[in-house]
């Protein structure tokens, strides 16, 4: 029997309403994006597992559109567990998201009828 890509499985728990990460039990080393093999450990016992979905916005650019189209907050987000994951911060406007920000995970509808991770501030949630 074969198993599933990872990155299928993320996308099939999205499907599902679940924002799930690769954690490592022996060295306990927290994985995102989803892969084989954990990259600094080289650990190959990755289980999927919820995340608190908090995390710090990293780093932030903004993708300004021709109006009225809104502009996007592109932002790198270091979950409370560790990974740094690409989203976008939404509910506020994109010019007003800061480095050091407090957000909270949401899943939405992405393109293609799939499920993303995007985030929002804590405060807000």
């Amino acid at each position: 029997m074969t198993q599933a890509p990872p990155t299928a499985t993320y996308f099939q728990h999205l499907a599902e309403g679940r924002f799930m990460i690769q954690r490592s039990p022996s060295t306990g080393e927290w994985v995102f994006y989803p892969r084989m093999v954990a990259p600094v450990s080289g650990a190959n016992d990755l289980e999927w597992v919820e995340p608190s979905g908090l995390g710090t916005v990293y780093a932030v650019t903004v993708k300004r559109a021709k109006p009225p189209a809104p502009n996007v907050s592109i932002a790198i987000v270091e979950l409370d567990e560790g990974p740094r994951m690409m989203s976008h911060v939404q509910g506020i406007e994109a010019d007003q998201v800061r480095i050091g920000m407090r957000v909270r995970a949401r899943i939405v509808d992405g393109l293609d009828d799939n499920k993303i991770v995007v985030f929002e501030p804590e405060a807000a949630a």
